[in-house]
């Protein structure tokens, strides 16, 4: 799945750099759109204050909101920004498609191989882009949920919830590994954002749902169908799950799971508290997975029959069993330093804990009605006043929150209409640009049409020049293919830009081997792409003019961009590095671009 890997370090620190410089950035931005947001609020208010004098009323609300929706709307909105904050850490940018999508695809159905490499490859050719994006969104769908306490916008805010909530499902939890084999509830099955899909599903419907005690029935039937479904997965045989130590002495499922867990990156409280469970299981697994079967499945019932006087103890013994799962084997879900959320445990526990409050508390008769309350009936006609005039903090700030999942989105879909990758890339491989501001020293050379060509003879043109070895079998070809699609990217917006190699090794110097190379490489319907060569004494000098070295075969990869009137501007290292997808297109954006900034500054 080579679209899946930039070949980085995840903690590359150019690409660090740049995504808390981009993270910082757009966190000045999304603070004066909230506190935009918060002065149009307060002024709004001293406007209702003032006409409260008048007789007109200045306080306005929505009815009373269900106990159980609220609980929904608040867990998942806290979700939302912690997993935000997750999705900030510095190897977010380059190791989420490597190393959270990649392992659990890899298990998967080819079909599921495919459409995890296509989005995975969005994600590595635009990392920085894409590592922000989510982390914008996720933050501003958690206050969209927090702000919007009743009527349209809070219901727009739980669709937006469940619809990015599903693309994550998809994309990110790869359909919550359910298709990869092996998965169990203890370890996070189906995927925890599947739970926040059908927060966010249920917080849209509108409120009159939520006025009986039916919603609550639903949902607490439809999770304890999945409790027991859990059970019989959790105790179906040949999954490991049964014996504590398998054969030769390794741990059975769950006792690896643990261990595994337990040497990650975190506390050592944590750490021991998990090896611990794992010793534990891998002695008495028949027991333990047995306890854990019996008990999905008598929570499972339970929450099916909704008995009044065993609902409570039900939820109780549920919410520990879930706490416990989630500290000794789900190790808290997001330490380690690629965690994205915490896991399944707790979302699980707040969509039950919103059923169960939805059955047993409902609103008072008075408040229960869904009517708009009086002073909602304004007598202004025009619509759009009305909306000023009854403008709360809540109101203004879940609009602002959509302003912050704008910020999110907009630079991800805008670099996804880029044809290259980010230049951020081939900087980390090979280094920045290095400013220079000196005279290109002339030669002559033959092309590969045969002819003597100069390099003062394309004064009036931007000049990359670099020089190539197309007899190797190392990085020549490769840094060819860069610059190949460089010059294709710079063809379609500038036509003064000449792209010249200079030929280094004894088997290139011939026009016949030229043409051969230009066809292979698929560069002969580049017009501006230019094979130089010549005799050996001719090359050897243009190398000491451009501090080439040759030694053992190899060469130092290096290219030049020359301006206009013939001043070197910047010197390039081309040394490709991983050569991985991702990096070869990010090498023909980052030669792109340097290019059309030297044309567009002359």
């Amino acid at each position: 799945m080579p679209g899946m890997n930039s070949g980085l370090n995840v903690h590359n620190p150019v690409v660090a750099h740049a995504f808390h410089a981009a993270l910082i950035r757009q966190g000045i931005i999304a603070l004066l759109i909230l506190g935009i947001a918060v002065v149009i609020w307060a002024a709004l208010r001293l406007r209702r204050r003032v006409a409260g004098r008048y007789g007109e009323p200045a306080d306005t609300g929505y009815p009373a909101e269900p106990a159980g929706r609220r609980m929904l709307r608040i867990g998942f909105g806290i979700l939302w920004i912690f997993d935000g904050l997750l999705q900030a850490q510095s190897a977010m940018a380059i190791g989420l498609p490597s190393q959270v999508i990649e392992p659990i695809a890899a298990a998967s159905p080819r079909w599921v191989q495919h459409l995890e490499n296509w989005s995975a490859t969005a994600w590595s050719y635009h990392p920085v882009q894409a590592g922000a994006s989510a982390v914008w969104i996720q933050i501003g769908i958690g206050i969209w949920l927090l702000a919007a306490q009743g009527g349209i916008s809070s219901r727009l805010a739980g669709l937006a919830s469940a619809g990015w909530g599903l693309l994550v499902w998809i994309f990110g939890e790869v359909f919550g590994g359910i298709l990869s084999g092996g998965q169990s509830w203890l370890f996070g099955a189906p995927g925890a954002v599947i739970f926040y899909c059908a927060g966010g599903a249920l917080i849209a419907l509108p409120v009159r749902h939520w006025r009986t005690a039916r919603l609550g029935r639903i949902v607490l039937t439809v999770v304890g169908v999945f409790f027991i479904a859990m059970s019989v997965l959790q105790a179906w045989p040949g999954r490991g799950f049964w014996q504590g130590t398998l054969a030769a002495g390794r741990p059975g499922t769950l006792a690896g799971m643990a261990d595994e867990m337990a040497q990650m990156p975190q506390p050592g409280l944590t750490s021991r508290l998990v090896s611990a469970f794992g010793t534990f299981d891998s002695a008495h697994g028949f027991a333990v997975n047995l306890f854990v079967v019996v008990a999905l499945a008598v929570i499972g019932a339970s929450l099916i029959a909704a008995r009044p006087g065993l609902l409570r103890l039900t939820v109780v013994f549920a919410a520990a069993l879930c706490l416990a799962d989630w500290v000794f084997v789900q190790d808290l879900g997001f330490l380690g330093g690629l965690g994205t959320d915490p896991n399944s445990m707790i979302p699980l526990l707040i969509l039950m804990a919103g059923g169960y409050l939805a059955c047993t508390r409902q609103p008072t008769a008075d408040r229960a009605s869904g009517a708009e309350p009086a002073g909602r009936a304004l007598a202004w006609a025009p619509a759009a006043r009305r909306a000023i005039a009854t403008a709360s903090l809540g109101s203004m700030v879940s609009f602002a929150a959509l302003g912050v999942i704008l910020l999110g989105a907009a630079p991800m879909a805008a670099a996804q209409a880029s044809s290259g990758a980010d230049p951020i890339l081939a900087e980390a491989v090979s280094g920045p640009a290095a400013p220079q501001d000196r005279q290109a020293p002339d030669f002559a050379l033959t092309d590969q049409a045969g002819l003597r060509r100069s390099l003062s003879s394309l004064r009036g043109d931007v000049v990359f020049l670099t020089f190539l070895d197309p007899a190797s079998t190392g990085d020549g070809p490769l840094i060819g293919q860069e610059l190949a699609a460089a010059a294709r990217m710079t063809r379609a917006s500038a036509r003064d830009i000449a792209f010249v190699a200079v030929v280094l090794s004894p088997a290139g110097r011939s026009v016949r081997f030229l043409r051969a190379f230009d066809r292979r490489e698929g560069l002969a319907g580049l017009p501006d792409w230019t094979f130089l060569t010549g005799p050996a004494a001719e090359l050897r000098q243009v190398w000491r003019d451009y501090s080439v070295y040759i030694s053992g075969g190899t060469h130092n990869d290096l290219a030049y961009v020359i301006d206009r009137t013939g001043i070197i501007r910047d010197e390039l290292s081309t040394e490709p590095g991983p050569g991985t997808a991702a990096t070869r297109a990010s090498f023909a954006a980052f030669f792109a671009q340097t290019a059309e900034q030297a044309q567009n500054s002359g």
